[in-house]
C-alpha cells in the first residue's frame, strides 16, 4: 500500500473517530508493510498497539478497503532496536514535558475511549467560588495549574465530602491542557489506578502499565484513600510517585484526610505525601455558602430568565444548610424544579414547605465547643482545664472522650480537632481516639458515658 494512500486514510479517520483520539491513537501509527492481505504497523509498544486493534481496529481496516487496499487483517508491531529511532526512543523514554508530547487523557469527554477518567466542562477556575475556607486550596491548585517550575510537588489536596476537591482536580486539569495542550495529563481516581493494575497483572501487561503511567506530565489522582489496605497496588503506586518525582514530572492527589490519617496507608506513602504541599479545604462558612447561592442562581437564570427568588431566601438557606455544598445545591435545584413546573415566585414560605426534609436533616448539627462544654459538665471539671495543658487522669480520660465524640459527630480533621483542644498535634487525637475505641469494649464505665453523651449530644 503506497503512503499517500495510507494519508488518505489518516485523514479520513481524524473526522470519524475525533482530533483528540486521532492524536493520541491514530497519528503515532507508522505504516510498514502491506503483504498477503496483513497490513503492519510499527507502534512504540504492545499496549498501544492492542488499544488501537481493540477500539478502532474495524475502522482502519474498513477505510483502507475503501481506498482500495486489498487487506483482510492488521498487525501491530514493536520494533526491534535499531529498526527506528522514533519508535525506540518512544518505548524506552517518557515524553518530554515541553517536547512533542502527545496529550495523554486529560481532556477525555462523552465518546472518548482513553485511559484517564473524563473531565467534567462544568469544574473550572471560574466556576469556583473561593472564601476564606477554602482560598488557600484554591491559590495552589491555581499556581500549579499555571504551569513553569514545579514548586508544589505533591499537591494534596483534602477536606470532606462536597467541600470542593474534585472540582479543583478538574479545573487544573481544564486549566493546564489549555495552557500547554503538549502536556501529557492524566486524570482518574484512585480506584481506576487499582482497576488498571489488577488488569495489566491479568493480562500480564505490566510493562505496558507501567509505560503509560511514568510517562506523563502530569499525573492527578483522586480519592487515594480508596488504596489503603491494598498492598500490591501501595507498592505500585509508591514505585509511580517515585518515579515521576525523579523526573521532575508533577503529582497531584486528594482525599478526604490528611496522608497521617489514612488509615492502613504505608508509612513510606504517608512520608512522601507529606513531602509536598498538604492543604485543607475547611467546611464552608456562611459567606462561602451565599456565594455558592448567588452564583448558581446566576447560571440557572441563563436556561430560566422569567424564575423569581424573594429576598432573604438565599440568606436563609445559607444559614440554615452547612452540611455541605453538594447538599445546598441540591436544594437549590429543587427549589427551581418546583418553581419551573408549579409557576410563581420562590418565597420563603415555598422554600420552607419544599425543603422540609432537608432542613430537619441540618437543624441538628453538633459543634467540637458544644461537645466540649457537655463533656466538662457530665465529668464535673471546668472547661479550661478540659482544653489546658493539665495530664491528670481526672482530665485526661474526659479530654480524650470529647476527642472521640468530636471526630464521630461533627465533619472536623484531626488537626482542626486538635488545635480546639488548645493546639495540640493531630497524633494526640488520632490516639485518643483508638484509646477510647479500645476502652468502650473492656470498661463498662466509659462505654456508658460515651453512650450517654452521644445521645445527649444528638437529641
Amino acid at each position: 500500500m503506497a503512503d499517500n494512500m495510507w494519508g488518505q486514510v489518516r485523514e479520513r479517520l481524524e473526522r470519524s473517530v475525533g482530533q483528540n483520539n486521532y492524536r493520541n491513537w491514530i497519528e503515532p501509527l507508522e505504516f510498514n508493510d502491506l503483504d498477503g492481505g496483513v497490513a503492519t504497523f510499527l507502534v512504540p509498544t504492545n499496549f498501544m498497539g492492542n488499544w488501537v486493534q481493540r477500539n478502532f481496529g474495524e475502522q482502519i481496516l474498513q477505510h483502507m478497503v475503501n481506498a482500495g487496499a486489498r487487506v483482510s487483517r492488521l498487525e501491530f508491531v514493536v520494533p526491534r532496536v535499531g529498526e527506528t529511532n522514533r519508535a525506540t526512543a518512544a518505548d524506552e523514554a517518557p515524553a518530554p514535558a515541553n517536547g512533542n508530547a502527545r496529550p495523554a487523557a486529560a481532556k477525555s469527554g462523552a465518546g472518548d475511549d482513553l485511559p484517564g477518567a473524563p473531565l467534567d466542562k462544568r469544574f473550572t477556575f471560574d466556576s469556583f467560588v473561593v472564601g476564606k475556607p477554602n482560598e488557600l486550596a484554591h491559590a495552589a491548585a491555581r499556581r500549579v495549574a499555571e504551569g513553569g517550575p514545579v514548586t508544589f510537588n505533591p499537591l494534596f489536596l483534602y477536606g470532606g465530602v462536597g467541600l470542593g476537591k474534585t472540582h479543583l482536580m478538574h479545573a487544573i486539569a481544564h486549566e493546564m491542557t489549555e495552557r500547554q495542550p503538549q502536556l501529557r495529563v492524566l486524570y482518574l481516581s484512585a480506584e481506576q489506578f487499582m482497576y488498571r493494575f489488577v488488569q495489566a497483572l491479568r493480562d500480564k501487561q505490566m510493562m505496558d502499565f507501567k509505560h503509560m503511567f511514568r510517562s506523563v506530565d502530569v499525573l492527578m489522582v483522586d480519592d487515594v484513600q480508596f488504596i489503603a489496605g491494598k498492598d500490591s497496588t501501595q507498592e505500585e503506586f509508591f514505585h509511580t510517585f517515585n518515579a515521576l518525582i525523579d523526573q521532575n514530572k508533577q503529582i497531584i492527589i486528594s482525599a478526604d484526610r490528611a496522608p497521617g490519617e489514612i488509615k492502613d496507608l504505608e508509612e513510606r506513602i504517608k512520608s512522601r505525601l507529606q513531602c509536598g504541599l498538604v492543604v485543607d479545604l475547611h467546611p464552608t462558612d456562611y459567606e462561602l455558602r451565599l456565594g455558592v447561592l448567588q452564583s448558581k442562581v446566576a447560571a440557572y437564570r441563563e436556561t430560566y430568565p422569567d424564575l423569581s427568588i424573594a429576598d432573604g431566601v438565599l440568606e436563609f438557606l445559607a444559614h440554615r444548610i452547612t452540611t455541605n455544598v453538594r447538599v445546598l445545591e441540591g436544594a437549590l435545584m429543587r427549589l427551581f424544579a418546583f418553581a419551573s413546573l408549579v409557576g410563581g415566585e420562590i418565597t420563603l414560605d415555598r422554600a420552607q414547605e419544599c425543603l422540609t426534609d432537608v432542613l430537619r436533616a441540618s437543624d441538628r448539627k453538633v459543634t467540637v465547643e458544644e461537645i466540649q462544654r457537655k463533656v466538662a459538665e457530665h465529668y464535673g471539671i471546668r472547661l479550661s482545664d478540659l482544653i489546658g495543658p493539665k495530664r491528670l487522669r481526672s482530665i485526661a480520660r474526659p479530654r480524650q472522650v470529647a476527642m472521640k465524640l468530636s471526630k464521630d459527630l461533627t465533619t472536623r480533621s484531626y488537626p482542626d480537632i486538635g488545635r480546639r483542644f488548645g493546639g495540640r498535634d493531630h497524633s494526640t487525637v488520632m490516639h485518643a481516639v483508638k484509646r477510647v475505641e479500645e476502652l468502650v469494649s473492656t470498661d463498662h464505665q466509659i462505654a456508658e458515658d460515651v453512650d450517654l453523651l452521644r445521645k445527649a449530644l444528638e437529641h
